[in-house]
C-alpha cells in the first residue's frame, strides 16, 4: 500500500518522525516548566534561554574546548543547572511569596539579559555543530530512511522524560519534594532541608532544558533566538498537559509534535498555528488542562 488516504507513505511516516523529533523536544522543555512550576508555582519564563544555554555551551565545549558531544551531554547540563541555583538562590528565592507575576517578570527579563549577551557575542546568524561521528548515517526501514541521531533524540528523551517521572511519583525523594511543596512548614519540622529541596528542583528544572538544548545542536543551527522560538509553543503545551502535571507534560509534548508534524503535511499553512488551536479548544472544554487538577 503506497498511499494511506491519498498520502504517499514515505511521505506521511518522514513527517510522523519529524513530529516526534519535535515533540521529544517539546516534552523535555515542557516537562522542565512543569517540574519547576509545579514544585515552585514558579512560572520561569528563562526556560527558552536556559535552552539555548545548553546548546551553545555544546557548541563552546567543542570549538574552544575540544570536547566532544558526549562528555558534553552530561556536563553542559550541569552547568545550566549549577547557573539555575545561582538564579534561584540569588533571586527567586525572594519572590515565593509574592504573586506569580513577580516570578514570570523577573525570569523575562532573565531571558532577555542572557539572549542579549549571546547575540552581542555571536550574532544571530547561528554556528553549526556537526552530529557526532557514532550517529552519523541511517538505516533503512523499507518505507523511509531513518537517520541515526533523530532516533537517538527520540530514545534519549523517552528515557530522561520517564526517569524524572519515576523520581517524582514513585521514590521517596520524590514524595519529599511534593510534600515541600504542599506544606513547606510542616515538611521543615520533620526535619527535611526544604529550602535545599527548592533549589535543587529548580536546578534540576534548569538541567532539563540544558540537556535539550545539547540535543537540539546537531539538527539546527545553534543561535540566540533558538530559545524565544519555541518557549511560546512549549508554555501552550505545558497549558495543554496541565500547568505542574509531569505525565502530562510528556504526553502533550510528544502528541503535539506529531500532530504538528502532520499538519505540516496536510495544511502546512496551519503547522504554526495548530498547537494554540488546540490549547484555545482545550482551555474551553477543560480550564485545568487535558491532566490537570480542577480547584
Amino acid at each position: 500500500m503506497s498511499e494511506i488516504f491519498g498520502i504517499p507513505v514515505q511521505a506521511l511516516m518522514a513527517q510522523l518522525m519529524l513530529g516526534l523529533v519535535n515533540g521529544s523536544f517539546y516534552a523535555v522543555l515542557s516537562l522542565g516548566l512543569a517540574v519547576i512550576f509545579g514544585m515552585l508555582n514558579i512560572i520561569n519564563f528563562a526556560h527558552g534561554a536556559l535552552y539555548m544555554m545548553g546548546a551553545f555551551l555544546a557548541w563552546m565545549g567543542l570549538e574552544y574546548l575540544g570536547i566532544g558531544y558526549w562528555p558534553t551531554l552530561l556536563l553542559a547540563p550541569l552547568a545550566v543547572g549549577v547557573f539555575g541555583i545561582i538564579v534561584e538562590r540569588g533571586m527567586l528565592r525572594w519572590l515565593y511569596k509574592l504573586d506569580h507575576l513577580y516570578g514570570l517578570l523577573l525570569t523575562f527579563g532573565l531571558a532577555l539579559v542572557i539572549e542579549g549577551f549571546f547575540t552581542n557575542a555571536y550574532g544571530v546568524s547561528g554556528q553549526p555543530y556537526s552530529i557526532p561521528a557514532q550517529l552519523s548515517g541511517g538505516f533503512n526501514l523499507g518505507f523511509m530512511f531513518l537517520p541515526y541521531y533523530r532516533g537517538w533524540v527520540i530514545v534519549a528523551s523517552l528515557v530522561v522524560c520517564f526517569a524524572t517521572w519515576f523520581g517524582i511519583e514513585k521514590t521517596r525523594l520524590g514524595a519529599y519534594l511534593r510534600a515541600a511543596t504542599e506544606n513547606p512548614q510542616l515538611t521543615q519540622a520533620f526535619g527535611i532541608n526544604v529550602p535545599m529541596m527548592v533549589m535543587l528542583t529548580y536546578g534540576f528544572g534548569a538541567a532539563l532544558a540544558g540537556f535539550a538544548g545539547v540535543l537540539a545542536a546537531p539538527v539546527i543551527q545553534v543561535s540566540p533566538l533558538m530559545g524565544s522560538h519555541l518557549i511560546i509553543t512549549v508554555f501552550a503545551v505545558v497549558v495543554i498537559g496541565g500547568m505542574g502535571s509531569i505525565l502530562g507534560s510528556i504526553l502533550t509534548g510528544l502528541g503535539l509534535g506529531v500532530i504538528e508534524g502532520i499538519t505540516n503535511l496536510l495544511y502546512p499553512a496551519a503547522s504554526n498555528t495548530v498547537v494554540f488551536v488546540i490549547m484555545a479548544i482545550v482551555l474551553m472544554v477543560r480550564p485545568a488542562g487535558l491532566f490537570g487538577k480542577e480547584k
